[in-house]
């Protein structure tokens, strides 16, 4: 695990003003992925799963669209470009006056640019994430313990990769795959999740506005229910004082397990399993960012004073480099009866 990481408590207790809410409270566990070097024992964003020896990696059989991108990249020439955007940004801010590239870095720039060629065939599938049930919590089918989410680094009908989940008994995995096979292209860098280690902490949330009632969606829209608090903390959203109860009060953003789902930009829609029809749950939420200019008062107390400057054209809080669609989230429910069944993806 990274070092600890504390959500702020949140600006106000809504439940003494909105005591409807607390019946439907709910837990998450904030995952707050940073970047660390994960092993197979780990729970990890990109990192190395404990993957038996014996069972085949997974590809992806379906056919992938060569317009969708038309420079395509390996892993490794991702990995390259952003250690030099890393050295760079190091450089810089060390010395103001340094040169923002070096000839060895603009080469690296030059060739990636050009790309690789096209590839047709199997991809072999990326690890996105891998959870013990030891160090989060998650619903879990009967003798598993581990969670292994892994995703085709190509757009299917949705435009996000297509993930794949895979659950097992970490005791029963003896001798480890040490190699898997890579994908030779991915469709984006925003594709490749970097390395990172989880820092799990549970808070309690709320549902997004649009699941609340409409009598209970008013009282959030009315700014006298609000003036009984510190001005200070509503003023900004006068004309609109529901994006207080959105942004700051009732989902936490970024990495997480179960909690309420994160609706927008869509309308709340029903989710039945596709096996049974048992209505679906949050799992996991693959998110683009930690926070955003709306959500920094979900901004651990420990990285609140100022960060070092970010490698070019990277947004703060983008810690696994992962991005969905311009900074969405990629949220995975599952069948509370079976999490085995299919699992739904809803991108929001």
């Amino acid at each position: 695990m990274n070092a600890i990481r504390t959500t702020p408590p949140r600006p106000v207790d809504v439940t003494a003003l909105f005591p409807q809410l607390a019946p439907l409270a709910r837990t998450a566990t904030r995952l707050h992925p940073r970047p660390g070097s994960p092993t197979v024992h780990d729970s990890s964003v990109g990192g190395p799963l404990l993957w038996p020896a014996d069972e085949p990696w997974p590809y992806c059989d379906e056919p992938h669209d060569s317009r969708a991108a038309p420079v395509v990249h390996s892993p490794d020439d991702i990995r390259l470009l952003r250690r030099d955007r890393a050295a760079a940004a190091e450089r810089l801010r060390h010395d103001p006056q340094a040169p923002e590239w070096t000839p060895e870095e603009l080469e690296t720039w030059e060739r990636f640019k050009v790309g690789r060629p096209w590839f047709d065939g199997p991809i072999p599938l990326l690890p996105v994430a891998q959870l013990y049930a030891r160090d989060v919590p998650f619903p879990c089918p009967s003798g598993a313990d581990l969670l292994q989410v892994l995703w085709c680094p190509f757009d299917h009908e949705m435009a996000h990769p297509r993930t794949a989940l895979f659950w097992r008994s970490s005791a029963t995995v003896t001798d480890v795959l040490e190699a898997p096979p890579e994908p030779p292209i991915i469709q984006s860098g925003y594709y490749l999740p970097e390395p990172c280690l989880f820092s799990p902490e549970q808070v309690t949330e709320f549902p997004n506005p649009s699941e609340l009632s409409k009598e209970l969606r008013d009282q959030l829209d009315d700014m006298s229910r609000w003036e009984t608090i510190d001005p200070a903390l509503y003023s900004a959203y006068a004309d609109d004082p529901g994006e207080l109860y959105l942004n700051n009060l009732c989902h936490a953003p970024g990495w997480k397990t179960g909690g309420w789902t994160r609706w927008s930009p869509t309308d709340p829609v029903d989710r039945p399993c596709p096996e049974c029809g048992t209505e679906a749950v949050p799992l996991l939420t693959i998110a683009s960012s930690e926070w955003d200019g709306g959500s920094g008062t979900w901004i651990a107390e420990e990285e609140r004073m100022p960060q070092p400057p970010r490698p070019l054209g990277e947004p703060d809080g983008n810690f696994t480099k992962i991005d969905i669609t311009g900074g969405n989230n990629l949220q995975l429910h599952v069948c509370p009866a079976s999490p085995q069944h299919p699992h739904i993806e809803l991108l929001q």
